[in-house]
């Protein structure tokens, strides 16, 4: 039996709240871009590019730079919007990161953090956030209640929502929400083993009404078309590009894959 991760994961999150991480004094505008709107208008694969330096699975994926300088070669490739990790234990994430990502950028920004409690969600308006992360695991296995107040209160802080799912019954519960878009990773949080057929398994029979970002364990273009036939709309690239040598070329290879 895999340790509990999501426990350990909300536990982090309560630590980082508890140590004063979202604290923060600042008050940034987010984008005036529509995510949504440029995921339909776009030709191209839209891809959501992750800037973070640690993770459970990998541990550490790139020495700690510049976010700001790694933010602005992921844009210059192609990409439409950026995740940026918040939460410090296991991601080496920071609000701080955020900031001066949004301070350099216009694209929409997600907050990527295992959001537990609003306190992150007023961090989230802070720091100029266009979409906060609510895990729908983290409500059906009930370390969490009322997820439609917890939406709603993200929504009234002018916050858009993406809603991560594994399976195809979280799905069916996302799907109730009124979440923006809703996130299907690849990756299982309690083993944390990717597979991409995740997406399709999820996907199918499922008539269109929201938009679908596919997330996790994508490497290569041939991942986008796959993922793309089973019905994603956008997908969320984190480690191989944050491990390549060249971030504006990879980014770009992989917004050229249709």
């Amino acid at each position: 039996m895999a340790e509990n991760i999501l426990k350990k994961l909300v536990n982090n999150s309560q630590m980082a709240i508890d140590d004063g991480v979202y604290d923060v004094d600042v008050n940034l505008q987010k984008s005036n871009q529509d995510f949504q709107q440029i995921i339909k208008l776009n030709s191209h694969a839209t891809l959501l590019t992750e800037v973070k330096f640690s993770s459970p699975s990998l541990g550490k994926i790139r020495t700690i730079g510049d976010p700001s300088s790694i933010a602005k070669q992921m844009i210059e490739g192609g990409s439409k919007a950026l995740s940026v990790l918040t939460q410090p234990h296991l991601f080496n994430g920071s609000p701080d990161y955020f900031v001066q990502v949004r301070q350099s950028v216009d694209v929409p920004l997600l907050m990527k953090d295992i959001m537990i409690d609003k306190i992150q969600i007023d961090t989230a308006k802070k720091i100029g956030a266009d979409y906060m992360l609510v895990i729908q695991s983290l409500f059906d296995q009930k370390f969490l209640n009322d997820i439609d107040d917890f939406i709603a209160y993200g929504h009234k802080q002018g916050l858009n929502v993406l809603l991560e799912v594994h399976t195809k019954e979280e799905f069916q519960n996302a799907l109730k929400t009124e979440a923006d878009i809703i996130g299907i990773n690849n990756r299982n949080l309690d083993t944390l083993e990717i597979d991409l057929k995740t997406t399709e398994l999820v996907l199918s029979g499922y008539e269109k009404s929201r938009i679908i970002l596919s997330e996790s364990g994508i490497n290569t273009s041939e991942d986008i078309q796959y993922l793309k036939k089973c019905g994603a709309d956008a997908f969320l690239i984190g480690s191989s590009i944050m491990k390549s040598d060249n971030i504006v070329e990879q980014v770009r290879k992989l917004v050229n894959s249709y």
